[in-house]
């Protein structure tokens, strides 16, 4: 996976979050331009105005070290919606072939209650666990998809479980619950021929996002939850930005990219559209949390939604339920696409030994 991936891949969740006239006003630092020094001053108002030399970690693994030590501007034209998915496409399955080098599979593309799938079939299926299945909701931004496959091959090949990736309708062309109304289609038709406690849903992104979302609606409609989920690098409240937010980028190494303030009410506009951003499934964080499933929350220090997922986590462990987090050093958002860096391959081993555990409980 080439290092400027994330960037592509997901963007759509702070695009909306840069202003023209930041973007326009922005001209990319160089070397000669670099910042030499540390620097901090706090004003009257509590804002830090800061400048920060940040080294790559040195225990971080050497591909890993490799893949953040890019040279990057932090200013660059921002890159029009078609273009960028035409691109997540293609890097998406350049990604899937080296995934299904290390774990085959069989994918099939088909449909659930109308709403378009993927299918992934192991090639090393689980006896034990034939009767199970994954649901994914990829990542994306909302607006494109960058993990129905970098989501679901390897934890179908680590687990040895079915999965389904939910093919959900995208914005702008679609804004909320036009995804969680996809995604609750697909669960309920699951429903017919599996128990709950063999279902597990996760995503990653603005598929964590989508996962918390469809937990607090499965409630609300009274649906039994699935066995357990995965909240991998997400947030839960569309009210507030958390530091995290103004102090990373999503991009390889979590600092290339345009830095600037985070405004709340212009984040994810075309998925949020006319919904209030206090809605209890929109911003899952300010619904009735008890008694969700056991919850598996992953993040990185160098991730922009590290705050998000944090708070998330944090809101389910007081409301009672069996909530882990499982923090990376020094790696960026999402950094478990990547198929050729070791904490990936870990990252994505904690997941399918999470879910593993909570499907062989409830047998």
């Amino acid at each position: 996976m080439r290092p400027v991936l994330i960037l592509l891949l997901c963007t759509g969740l702070t695009a909306t979050a840069q202003t023209p006239a930041i973007r326009t006003a922005l001209k990319p630092t160089v070397a000669a331009t670099a910042t030499q020094r540390d620097t901090t001053f706090v004003d009257a108002q509590g804002t830090a105005h800061i400048t920060r030399i940040v080294p790559v970690p040195d225990d971080i693994s050497p591909e890993a070290q490799r893949s953040v030590s890019q040279e990057q501007p932090d200013a660059a034209p921002p890159v029009p919606l078609a273009q960028r998915r035409k691109g997540t496409d293609a890097w998406q399955l350049t990604a899937r072939d080296a995934w299904l080098k290390l774990y085959p599979a069989t994918i099939t593309n088909t449909s659930i209650a109308g709403v378009p799938v993927r299918v992934i079939q192991p090639a090393k299926a689980d006896p034990a666990l034939q009767g199970d299945v994954l649901l994914n909701v990829h990542g994306g931004g909302f607006d494109s998809d960058s993990g129905s496959y970098t989501e679901t091959v390897p934890l179908a090949g680590m687990t040895g479980i079915r999965t389904v990736a939910v093919l959900y309708r995208l914005s702008p062309e679609h804004a909320f619950p036009a995804a969680v109304d996809d995604a609750i289609a697909v669960y309920r038709d699951l429903l017919k021929t599996h128990r709950p406690t063999q279902i597990v849903l996760y995503g990653t992104s603005a598929g964590a996002i989508l996962t918390g979302e469809l937990a607090s609606r499965i409630k609300q409609l009274g649906l039994p939850e699935p066995a357990a989920l995965g909240i991998f690098s997400g947030f839960g409240d569309f009210t507030r930005a958390g530091d995290s937010g103004n102090l990373f980028t999503i991009s390889a190494n979590g600092f290339a990219g345009p830095i600037a303030p985070v405004h709340v009410s212009t984040v994810l506009t075309s998925y949020v559209g006319k919904t209030s951003r206090r809605d209890p499934v929109l911003s899952p964080i300010l619904s009735d949390l008890h008694g969700m499933p056991p919850t598996l929350f992953v993040t990185s220090t160098r991730d922009i939604l590290l705050s998000g997922t944090a708070n998330l986590q944090r809101a389910y462990l007081n409301a009672g339920n069996d909530a882990r987090l499982i923090v990376f050093d020094g790696l960026p958002h999402a950094f478990w696409y990547n198929s050729a860096l070791p904490e990936a391959l870990e990252a994505n081993h904690d997941m399918a030994n999470f879910f593993l555990e909570q499907l062989r409980r409830k047998h």
